[in-house]
């Protein structure tokens, strides 16, 4: 959606995703508004606004929306007063609880940064304390050990965990399980004294 410029408050044209529902009540309002100007004998709505104010050709002033639509609603559903713009914070904090990317809900913001987005609503991501905590417990108990990634017959095993590999270091290889062959490798093998 745009601004009544068709620019937001940096200047430049952005893209906002709209829900379904959203989408289903904007195509049933356009459908409504096309027979009623079809009525009147106007042949299109193309170049209608969707929020037209007092002036058809002017879009509805912020204090026009504010008094007589944003405030009569609230009061009609017993609601606390909240400024208009509370709406659209209430908007980023719904799709940050939501588990819905940073990236994507500051472009959806219409931030200039990302870093923007995550000062105002980070403090909102679900769980995000609570796992760095959670990390603790796996440091502090005992790990089991690795399992063997296919069974293999004992004395393969024992083979692969009692051999050595030819150059002499101390980790274990099978040398029939090695990958690469030692003859292959770049590095000449260690004299034997």
């Amino acid at each position: 959606m745009k601004s009544p410029s068709g620019f937001n408050s940096c200047g430049q044209n952005r893209r906002v995703d709209m829900s379904r529902e959203l989408r289903r009540s904007l195509l049933e309002m356009r459908d409504t508004r096309m027979l009623n100007a079809f009525e009147k004998g106007r042949q299109s709505i193309v170049d209608d606004l969707l929020f037209p104010g007092a002036d058809e050709g002017r879009p509805i002033s912020v204090r026009t929306l504010i008094e007589n639509y944003h405030q009569p609603a609230l009061d009609k559903a017993g609601l606390r007063r909240f400024r208009f713009h509370d709406l659209r914070h209430t908007f980023g904090s719904l799709l940050i609880q939501a588990g819905v990317p940073l990236p994507y809900v500051s472009d959806q913001m219409g931030h200039s940064s990302i870093q923007i987005t995550a000062d105002i609503y980070v403090h909102l991501i679900p769980g995000r304390n609570v796992g760095c905590i959670d990390r603790l417990d796996s440091l502090a108990s005992v790990q089991p050990r690795a399992t063997w990634a296919q069974p293999e017959a004992s004395a393969q095993r024992e083979e692969f965990v009692t051999g050595w590999c030819e150059r002499g270091d101390s980790n274990p290889h099978g040398f029939t399980r090695q990958i690469l062959s030692l003859v292959r490798l770049p590095i000449p093998p260690l004299s034997r004294v």
